[in-house]
């Protein structure tokens, strides 16, 4: 809260959540804690420096905030940043919590003024749910419904000023509503190796670990311009250099990426097994999502979230809504390296 008389893992690269509960843990120790410390993304950085710095000024809450891009971009912890450099309290929840409507009106009765509430994978929430949101993010009210039948009538319930941060891996499928009701619509974009291997040598420096130059070429090469990406792989290194592996040799460093399943196009087993599958079972042919799906034994939502994004990126599949093609090129990959 802003200064006032009143103080108030996985075998995955990359995996569709992650838990941010433990502060002592790897994840949060390597994670920037002011935007200064926030690597890139240098737009979005002076767009919320602004912001905030108005905010202040004018003594009002911060205007509502929707972070959407790839996931592994740092979402999250923009969030935490941003309730830091406002001095406010964060907190922090995601669709799967929130089932019913008396849910988010719980969630959002308990807020305190100046609080910053983080939703992540906003793009899920029911749509009953969703208009809960309309009033509490434009008058700071919701409308509740008290007794039942003929004595049945609609209540407004105040509530105290906050800034509403969500996050989304796809802006598409949020309703023209619920979007237009933020004021600052901020996309994340992948970071550059140069930019990768800033923050692997920053975070090597944390955690005591001296890496040679390759090292981090190599970190930063496989990191698929994912920061989160880079941690894991950094925890990987450290790991392995901790119980017997010396990292002055390339090929020993290449020999422990070999040994965890990710090949010199940086897919790891479950990127292969994706095109595996179509090119095999379905002859290349199109497949369509819910099939793929069932054959990979993998939640659609994670397919899309985490496999696909990459494999897009690189030009190995294509895709529409329905189905999915892998590419000459996803094709060229798989059998030579089968």
């Amino acid at each position: 809260m802003i200064e006032s008389s009143k103080t108030q893992e996985s075998s995955r690269i990359v995996t569709p959540t992650e838990n941010t509960s433990d502060k002592s843990s790897f994840s949060n120790i390597l994670r920037p804690l002011s935007l200064e410390d926030y690597v890139w993304q240098d737009t979005i950085k002076k767009h919320l420096s602004v912001s905030m710095a108005s905010s202040k000024i004018r003594w009002e809450t911060l205007d509502h905030i929707l972070f959407y891009g790839p996931p592994g971009l740092w979402k999250t912890t923009l969030s935490n940043i941003i309730a830091s450099e406002m001095q406010s309290s964060l907190k922090s929840t995601s669709w799967p919590a929130i089932d019913k409507q008396s849910d988010l009106v719980s969630i959002l009765s308990n807020l305190e003024e100046w609080d910053i509430l983080f939703i992540d994978e906003i793009h899920r929430l029911r749509p009953q749910v969703e208009e809960i949101l309309y009033t509490a993010m434009e008058d700071f009210e919701i409308d509740i419904m008290v007794w039942s039948g003929t004595w049945a009538q609609s209540v407004k319930l105040p509530l105290k000023k906050f800034c509403l941060v969500w996050a989304t891996t796809r802006l598409s499928s949020l309703s023209n509503p619920l979007r237009d009701r933020f004021w600052n619509v901020l996309k994340l974009d992948f970071y550059n190796e140069s930019e990768l291997s800033h923050i692997i040598s920053k975070n090597s420096i944390k955690l005591d670990l001296s890496l040679p130059g390759f090292v981090l070429d190599i970190l930063s090469k496989k990191s698929r311009w994912t920061p989160r990406i880079s941690n894991r792989l950094l925890k990987i290194i450290r790991d392995y250099h901790t119980i017997w592996k010396d990292l002055n040799d390339i090929k020993v460093v290449e020999s422990i990426f070999t040994d965890i399943g990710i090949d010199e196009l940086w897919l790891d087993y479950l990127d292969r097994k994706y095109l595996t599958i179509i090119h095999d079972k379905f002859s290349g042919w199109p497949v369509w999502l819910n099939t793929l799906s069932s054959s990979i034994w993998e939640e659609e939502s994670t397919i899309e979230d985490v496999v696909e994004p990459y494999l897009l990126q690189i030009g190995f599949i294509e895709r529409t809504p329905r189905w999915r093609k892998i590419t000459w090129a996803g094709i060229n990959h798989i059998t030579n390296n089968s």
